[in-house]
């Protein structure tokens, strides 16, 4: 089993006795459990380490792997200069993660390292496991803004790796729980923070990797908590995996929640696909959702959120449904897809004239193109679908004006065409109050220059929200 253990650890730089100064005693009990943990880890004697730290190199869409041959660090900024640390990096199993996420068009790679010194998340787990075991390069990995359904997709891919490589491989993955457990405490307090350890200690203890995906962002962040998605990339690297779960610890007398349990792997259990089994029930609910849409909303809006979902969820473009309307059948005519997310645009793709032998398919197609092939978004994600806004605009026929003074940006669009260049912009829309910034835009759009001639065309919609 390339993969021989996993491990749910804090890093409280105070646990270390050069940063705290004997107030590392307090957590005394964290301290036994991280040596048995490293004991543990010397027994399995990996070839490489992988470690996965929310204070490494984070961006908010994507997930940085740290390239190069090795680094070093230092508790210096604790007032522990003389604790250092000289790592090298496995590099052959970093170019394979990155050469799978490139193959998968997964946001994960070397690009964008901000810091090469190894950070404290990195190096307190580092200091256990050293004391017992030199051996092994190490991998150093960080977090994103992206979904939990990405975290654990890259966990997938790093298992993928080193099954490819075959290499022996321990993760580690450092993260504190609440920082707000006590009000003494350097966060104070918060009433989910208490509740955040209970749940995740338990699911942990447990190994109900599934149930990382029902922690609620905004309770997490009320929370305060520090390694949850730390431990959702483990959860993906042990994925359709059975799994020996033991809690060692859990404390809170700082304030902040320190857990730690080890995870090891046994045979294949396809029980245990717990992105695949989170993707059926998200679209249990999808399905939920569209009964609800069915009732109340517009038929061509209906049509528009189906075909994205069955794009999303199955990677089928829609066959037309039996209760389309004649109407949509009958009109051949251009048709935008409009998506929004919590308010904000997130795809919109439409055409000008009818391509298609009726108003429904266009419909059927710019909905997929909106959801998977607006170049200034990423795809849309399955997680994402319940979040979804959406509204479908059908174009009337363009008509040709000779001036800016027959426009109205609540009544009509505008189309704005120099030579091969067009640009076109939908009418009555947010934050668009003026003729001259309507043509604006839509000559940005179609890189249209203030010097070049233009042609101005006008148009009226029908919205369907």
């Amino acid at each position: 089993m390339p993969i021989v253990g996993a491990f749910m650890v804090p890093h409280p730089p105070l646990i270390i006795p050069e940063v705290g100064r004997g107030g590392e005693q307090q957590i005394q009990e964290t301290t036994a459990s991280y040596e048995k943990i490293a004991d543990m880890i010397a027994q399995l004697s990996p070839q490489t380490i992988v470690i996965i730290s929310p204070h490494a190199t984070m961006y908010a869409d994507y997930f940085h792997v740290s390239p190069g041959n090795a680094a070093t660090g230092s508790f210096a900024n604790f007032g522990a200069a003389g604790v250092r640390f000289l790592e090298a990096y496995d590099m052959e199993l970093v170019k394979e993660i990155e050469s799978i996420a490139r193959k998968e068009f997964f946001p994960a790679g070397t690009l964008g390292e901000v810091d090469r010194e190894l950070d404290h998340g990195t190096m307190v787990p580092l200091w256990f496991i050293r004391k017992k075991y030199k051996a092994g390069n190490i991998v150093r990995i960080g977090l994103s803004s992206l979904s939990y359904a990405d975290h654990y997709k890259l966990g997938q891919i790093i298992q993928t790796a080193v099954d490819k490589l075959k290499r022996k491989v321990v993760i580690v993955a450092s993260g504190d729980l609440s920082h707000k457990l006590q009000s003494y405490g350097p966060y104070g307090y918060a009433a989910e923070g208490p509740v955040y350890d209970q749940r995740i200690m338990d699911v942990c203890s447990r190994a109900a990797f599934g149930e990382l995906f029902n922690f609620d962002e905004d309770f997490c962040e009320r929370a305060a908590e520090c390694g949850h998605r730390s431990f959702v990339i483990m959860a993906g690297c042990l994925d359709g995996l059975k799994v020996s779960a033991t809690k060692f610890s859990h404390q809170d007398v700082t304030g902040v929640g320190y857990g730690i349990c080890s995870f090891i792997p046994g045979e294949k259990d396809s029980r245990r696909h717990f992105l695949k089994a989170y993707y059926k029930e998200l679209e249990k609910d999808m399905e939920r959702e569209l009964e609800k849409l069915c009732e109340r909303k517009d038929p061509y809006v209906r049509l528009a959120y189906r075909s994205v979902i069955s794009y999303i969820m199955k990677g089928k473009k829609l066959e037309l449904p039996k209760d389309v309307t004649s109407e949509m059948l009958n009109i051949r005519a251009g048709a935008f897809v409009s998506i929004h997310k919590n308010g904000k645009l997130r795809g919109c793709i439409g055409t000008i004239g009818p391509t298609m032998d009726n108003v429904a398919l266009e419909i059927i197609e710019n909905a997929i193109s909106a959801s998977t092939r607006d170049p200034r978004f990423s795809p849309i994600k399955p997680e994402e679908l319940l979040s979804l806004e959406i509204n479908v605009d059908v174009l009337g026929r363009p008509q040709d004006i000779t001036s800016m003074d027959e426009l109205d940006v609540k009544r009509y669009g505008v189309i704005v065409t120099s030579g091969h260049k067009r640009g076109l912009l939908l009418p009555d829309l947010e934050g668009v109050d003026t003729v001259e910034e309507q043509v604006g835009i839509a000559m940005q759009k179609g890189g249209i220059s203030s010097d070049d001639e233009i042609k101005l065309q006008r148009f009226e919609v029908i919205r369907h929200v």
